[in-house]
């Protein structure tokens, strides 16, 4: 029968199998995303060579993402019906699945379908990557520990984004085609083997992270009961009064992210006369600048100071404005790394009180399943919009304005929005609450 087990309070990251576990986490994220985003620079280099439309290329986001939302019902559930190390191996050998389809793609539209699938993939995996936080640590931890994460996410971005350019550049393109892999006949195809292999790698070390104990519940098989518990869960994380401000936040935070990714490759064009292969490091240099607010953020902001930090958002977009005046690399990359250092300090203090919310109220996976389709509806919304407008060819510095203005309008009334919550009813109580844990006991 299930009895109620008090939790374990006392994990640390140091001197037990915990720290082993957050570790080889740490190793999986960062390969995983390392092979992410080598992989769409790389994605992109082949609908270069396929002649496909400029529109296209904020597609292949908009595929990716695409399963995230579709699948937001399901791949909770699935998250939480087994030990999470094994949903991210199987998560990761769908991703080199859909390398496998990358590599045969030989017209524009089958190269986004075969990209739409790596994206199955990671829809898969992300209620498991930080699910498992929650699981593994306790609430005092959650802000540091999803500070490392972030921290590594980001040095894997910017480590795969300089990888896939560099892949792409026609130098290291010769090299690929000398080594005369089997069936490979292009350099793109090449580089798309080589992060197959990565991918691989990465889900070697999904084998060795550890099952948390954690009780795990029989996946339903009926998707109507699915999708029941599913608008169940997201009614619950809306309405409560600390979990609705840190999904907005998060959601307009990864909408904007991933379209800034797409006007960054753009505006280097324009503004500096940079083509993809050097765009993408300074995607990599903004991702600096995350990775440093991110862990400005672990050490000087606790959980129950997390929404204090809203205010940065709002300056956020102030500040990619300013991107209309740069016409120098080195005024670039110190706005990139501004832009990115106040985007981690504020993003982290909030994905780790959304987790922490959502795992009180509903499970870890349902939470973060939850929260993935929130944020990529925003993306893929924002996306849409930017494919647009470069349909209709307005100039990317009036993009960059209304992307700006639109960041700080939206994060302006978020704050509005909690000031008014703690007005009705102080809410901050709420953080650092502990959730029992329910285990399976046998008579």
């Amino acid at each position: 029968m299930l009895q109620n087990a008090a939790p374990n309070n006392n994990k640390t990251f140091r001197g037990n199998s915990l720290e082993r576990g957050f570790y080889t986490i740490m190793a999986a994220q960062f390969l995983s995303s390392l092979a992410d985003n080598a992989l769409l620079i790389v994605a992109i280099a082949l609908l270069i060579d396929l002649h496909a439309p400029a529109y296209l290329t904020p597609m292949l986001k908009f595929v990716f993402v695409l399963f995230y939302v579709v699948l937001a019902p399901f791949v909770g559930a699935f998250a939480d019906s087994m030990p999470k190390g094994r949903v991210m191996f199987i998560s990761n050998t769908v991703k080199i699945v859909g390398c496998g389809l990358l590599f045969f793609s030989s017209h524009q539209y089958f190269a986004l379908a075969a990209y739409a699938v790596v994206g199955l993939g990671a829809a898969a995996y992300s209620p498991a990557k930080y699910g498992i936080l929650t699981e593994l640590l306790p609430p005092e931890k959650l802000v540091i520990a999803n500070g490392w994460i972030e921290a590594l996410t980001v040095i894997s971005i910017v480590l795969g984004t300089v990888l896939g350019g560099i892949l792409i550049t026609p130098a290291v393109s010769a090299v690929l085609l000398e080594l005369q892999f089997p069936f490979v006949e292009t350099a793109v195809g090449a580089s798309i083997l080589l992060i197959a292999l990565i991918y691989g790698a990465a889900a070697i070390f999904n084998l060795y992270i550890p099952n948390t104990g954690i009780d795990h519940r029989i996946l339903k098989k009926d998707p109507l009961f699915l999708i029941h518990e599913f608008k169940h869960c997201f009614q619950l994380l809306w309405k409560d009064k600390l979990g609705q401000i840190s999904l907005a936040v998060t959601t307009l935070f990864w909408g904007a992210g991933a379209t800034l990714q797409f006007i960054v490759l753009e505006w280097a064009d324009v503004a500096l006369n940079y083509p993809l292969n050097q765009a993408a490091q300074l995607q990599g240099v903004f991702a600096v600048g995350v990775a440093i607010g991110a862990i400005g953020a672990a050490k000087m902001v606790s959980l129950r100071q997390s929404v204090k930090v809203i205010p940065l958002g709002i300056a956020m977009g102030f500040v990619v404005m300013a991107m209309t005046f740069v016409s120098s690399l080195w005024a670039a990359i110190a706005l990139l790394v501004l832009m990115g250092g106040l985007a981690g300090f504020f993003v982290v203090p909030m994905n780790a009180l959304l987790q922490h919310r959502g795992y009180i109220l509903m499970g870890a996976g349902h939470s973060i399943a939850v929260q993935n389709f929130n944020e990529n509806l925003s993306i893929l919304v924002m996306l849409l919009l930017y494919a647009a407008l470069i349909l209709f060819d307005v100039h990317i510095y009036v993009v960059i304005v209304l992307f700006g203005l639109f960041v700080s309008i939206i994060m302006a009334l978020i704050r509005n929005w909690h000031i008014l919550n703690q007005r009705k009813e102080d809410s901050l109580h709420l953080i650092g609450a502990i959730k029992p844990v329910t285990r399976r006991v046998v008579k």
